[in-house]
């Protein structure tokens, strides 16, 4: 006489949890590294930073220009210190007995 005995495994009780912590792992490491992740904001921060450093730089030329624009006349003649300003810088010329310094502020 034979009798059937049930074989106990405890592979079967493993692998709803495996697949659950398969799933937490992959979801939660995107939420950390992915795109719109924690580090994502980190690294937004950072850039948006430095982009606000590079305007606070463009504004600050952009005043330097319109000041120079005002100087120039407006329908009227040129200005000859001006004119000569503009020319030096632009072409890097000064005569022979002269010292120029270009200040860049």
């Amino acid at each position: 006489m034979s009798t059937r005995q049930k074989i106990i495994r405890n592979t079967g009780r493993l692998i709803v949890p495996t697949i659950a912590i398969a799933f937490i792992s992959y979801f939660g490491f995107h939420a950390i590294n992915g795109d719109r992740g924690m580090n994502a904001k980190q690294r937004f921060v950072v850039r948006k930073a430095s982009l606000e450093l590079e305007l606070a730089a463009l504004v600050k030329e952009r005043k330097v220009l319109q000041q120079q624009v005002q100087l120039l006349p407006q329908g009227g003649p040129v200005v000859r210190d001006m004119l000569d300003e503009r020319a030096r810088e632009a072409l890097s010329l000064s005569r022979p007995n002269e010292i120029v310094i270009f200040d860049k502020n």
